[in-house]
């Protein structure tokens, strides 16, 4: 697995996109359930060697890190060039963001096809997304058998659970391939059934998983939110996700480096 870590200018204790890259590391190779699992993590743009070898990608930054990095139209080719050979990609958070600037006037990109939806910042022509933190959003799993939801139950955390997300022009609905993993009611003052993790298999044999969480770095403690994320890390590179969802130890949060906690 290779975990990209993308550039962040959000203030300690928000964000944390190195560490939470770190972190993710370290729990994908400790799942007590699932051992043999081996991810590298990189700043920047990987070499040829680490996109090869690769059976899923996950992203982590402030906006999707291909666009945000160094020469993002040979970033997307050489993604694009993953995509085909059928490896899962994974975002995390606002890595899941798209700008204005990077897509069409009618709100395509190569993201809404490889992860099934994006977050689209307020600079988008065709839609807007929303961000805000709330003091208490509910996050609940969706009822279906869908591999990712396994393990873990509703959860409720102070946090910026992104809303009205971007899943295509057919009256922003999900492409047939793509599932809703979880959802959350919001906003408090008009509250809507938001989807806010979801999934997709696509035509190319690959899978794409997408989550909105979590802005606090402190969150990445609360093991069901934790779980979710592995999990659709898990399944997004084809490996079978235990029927308890996977299993990891509570991490110290501060031996990833974090600016704060």
């Amino acid at each position: 697995m290779l975990i990209i870590v993308g550039p962040s200018g959000h203030p300690p204790g928000t964000h944390e996109v190195a560490a939470g890259g770190r972190l993710m590391k370290h729990a994908l190779e400790q799942m007590e359930n699932l051992p043999g699992i081996q991810a590298d993590v990189v700043e920047g743009w990987p070499d040829k060697s680490l996109r090869d070898a690769a059976s899923t990608v996950v992203f982590i930054g402030d906006l999707f890190p291909p666009n945000r990095l160094p020469n993002p139209q040979q970033n997307l080719a050489d993604l694009d060039e993953m995509m085909q050979r059928g490896v899962g990609i994974a975002c995390i958070h606002y890595a899941t963001g798209l700008l204005g600037e990077d897509v069409t006037p009618d709100g395509d990109h190569p993201l809404l096809r490889w992860m099934g939806g994006y977050f689209a910042n307020r600079s988008c022509p065709h839609h807007e997304s929303f961000a805000r933190v709330f003091a208490q959003a509910t996050v609940t799993p969706v009822e279906t058998d869908h591999p990712v939801t396994r393990g873990w139950n509703e959860f409720t955390l102070r946090d910026e659970p992104y809303f009205n997300n971007y899943f295509g022009a057919e009256g922003n609905q999900l492409a047939p391939k793509a599932t809703v993993l979880a959802t959350s009611m919001l906003p408090p003052e008009a509250p809507k059934r938001e989807t806010v993790a979801w999934c997709i298999e696509r035509e190319d044999t690959g899978r794409g998983f997408g989550v909105v969480m979590p802005h606090y770095y402190k969150n990445w403690r609360d093991e069901d939110l934790r779980r979710l994320i592995l999990n659709g890390i898990v399944w997004s590179a084809k490996v079978e996700v235990p029927a308890e969802g996977v299993k990891t130890d509570s991490p110290n949060l501060a031996d990833f480096d974090p600016k704060s906690v």
